[in-house]
């Protein structure tokens, strides 16, 4: 009890000299203060200090490389933002996005970038990742690394691969049952493998229907010249031709360079009154480019969708929770990482012959081809 009072006194006497600072010296200011004991105590220890708080455990970080193109291309690398930023909003951690120069050749040194400032995961969206992944996660063996469309040998890496054939082959049945013309198109960004399975996927979904159909396949540019992927100057220019030989639907993997194939459509019915389509790829584009552009949202007739954001954001959740693995993670219709988009509702009437051709590739009845 005297430790108590003699607490008061003090403070008594420190907030007596403020008041009387503070007044300009007035002692009649000082002798109107009351000290008053508290009005009752607490049964505890005489120490006022606080435990110690125990310290917060880091948050997990992730960065996010992007490919050329950028955010914004309405297709691949958006997909990679989104689940990137699902992963940020679930999990709260704490994530970086970089985006590669215009010809991509700083990758490796963007990906060391990220490793050197303690990421916990590092992911690069795109297979041109692949020679730059390889260094970097042999260089940096402790930190998860992720690429998408690739599988690389250090242990600590995993490839997000997709059957994206299977996703072309869906759009490709729809392609075939839409066409009034019995001409399609196709537009492949870069001529690589990677493309290819998208090529020949659609190709063998448009036979599967009508082996009749022909199908005029062009690409926006060959190694190592990748402006293929993001050119839409390009993509109108080949996406022309192609409807003013008689196509009436063109299926695009080409990322940005796609805008100008939806441009083109736009153009060439507005101009021949009769309607043409598009097809997207990546996300449903009805929603992304459409909603960005709308005058061209009518004529999107439907997408592929691969869905690189669920492996994004499985990769960033396997890394939170300390399950993630290297090695090929992969993503099928079945799986429903690959998919055919029903927005907009202009294939509502034949669905149910898409859906048919589903059931046959998740059942293996049919087997799409992947390469030439």
């Amino acid at each position: 009890m005297t430790r108590m009072k003699s607490k008061w006194l003090v403070l008594f006497i420190v907030f007596g000299l403020i008041l009387t600072a503070c007044g300009g010296g007035s002692d009649d200011a000082a002798e109107e203060v009351v000290a008053e004991e508290p009005a009752e105590e607490l049964d505890s220890p005489a120490t006022t200090a606080a435990a110690a708080a125990e310290p917060e455990a880091p948050a997990t970080k992730v960065c996010l490389v992007l490919d050329i193109g950028g955010l914004g291309d309405q297709g691949f690398n958006d997909s990679a933002y989104l689940g990137y930023n699902m992963g940020i909003d679930e999990f709260g951690v704490e994530g970086t996005f970089l985006e590669p120069d215009e010809g991509g050749e700083n990758r490796g040194e963007l990906l060391n970038l990220c490793a050197e400032d303690g990421n916990d995961l590092i992911i690069g969206n795109g297979f041109l990742f692949d020679v730059a992944m390889t260094e970097s996660a042999t260089n940096f063996p402790d930190t998860n690394f992720a690429i998408t469309d690739s599988v690389i040998d250090p242990a600590n890496a995993r490839g997000m691969i997709f059957a994206a054939e299977q996703g072309s082959f869906l759009v490709g049945v729809a392609a075939a049952l839409t066409t009034t013309t019995n001409k399609i198109g196709f537009i492949g960004g870069v001529d690589i493998p990677l493309i290819h399975a998208f090529e020949v996927g659609f190709v063998a979904g448009v036979q599967a229907v009508n082996p009749d159909i022909e199908i005029d396949i062009k690409y926006a540019s060959v190694p190592p010249d990748f402006s293929g992927f993001n050119d839409p100057v390009k993509g109108k220019e080949i996406a022309l031709a192609q409807y003013e030989a008689g196509a009436d639907v063109i299926y695009h993997a080409a990322g940005g360079t796609g805008i100008g194939m939806f441009e083109a459509a736009a153009e060439v019915s507005a101009s021949t009154g009769s309607k043409v389509w598009g097809i997207g790829v990546d996300q449903d584009q009805y929603l992304t480019i459409g909603g960005a552009i709308p005058e061209v949202q009518e004529f999107i007739l439907t997408s592929m969708v691969k869905k690189v954001e669920v492996a994004v954001y499985n990769a960033i959740a396997d890394t939170v929770n300390g399950t993630f693995t290297g090695g090929p993670v992969a993503e099928d219709v079945e799986s429903g990482g690959i998919d055919i988009s029903y927005t907009g509702g202009y294939i509502d009437g034949i669905k149910d012959e898409i859906e048919a051709y589903r059931a046959k590739i998740v059942s293996g009845e049919i087997e799409v081809p992947s390469s030439r």
